[in-house]
């Protein structure tokens, strides 16, 4: 099962594609979408949605999990991340994905075994599970976490559902 994880922002969105067979995990791609800061909203968003778009086209991937928008002090990014994220959310619907969504602490804990993980050991984490994989950058580390964080979720739902 090849799964997608977004990390989503305006300025810059990470993704990452694992593949889960069984209790193993591999990476195949990664990388950030970055959208030009001196465009208008709409127009970055639109661009936000036609990358993500070839993205789902590119690795068909069969699904996907998104990150949580976490309540900053300054409400302008909040909302900024959010239509960002509702972009992220509404391609992984357009190609049919059902989407799993994750709190930042639910994605440490599945990773590390803490919710308060810091983040250098979070992206230390996703290197050692994806042994050999050139991450992008922080924001595809923290998509690619996800992505684990998502293929965990689906792999103890199907234990229970067999049990």
């Amino acid at each position: 099962m090849l799964i997608l994880g977004l990390d989503p922002g305006l300025g810059t969105t990470g993704w990452g594609i694992i593949r889960a067979e069984g209790n193993r995990l591999s990476h195949v791609a990664n990388g950030q979408l970055k959208t030009d800061t001196k465009a208008p909203l709409a127009r970055r968003l639109a661009h936000l949605d036609a990358m993500l778009a070839a993205i789902l086209v590119d690795h068909a991937p069969h699904a996907a999990a998104c990150e949580e928008v976490f309540v900053n002090s300054n409400a302008q990014s909040t909302l900024k991340l959010g239509q960002a994220r509702g972009v992220a959310l509404c391609a992984a619907a357009r190609a049919g994905l059902d989407v799993g969504e994750y709190t930042p602490s639910v994605v440490k804990k599945a990773v590390v075994g803490s919710g308060g993980a810091e983040k250098a050991q979070v992206h230390a984490m996703v290197s050692m599970l994806l042994s050999g994989a050139k991450i992008a950058g922080a924001d595809a580390a923290d998509a690619l976490a996800v992505a684990i964080c998502h293929a965990h979720h689906l792999a103890t739902a199907r234990r229970l559902g067999a049990a």
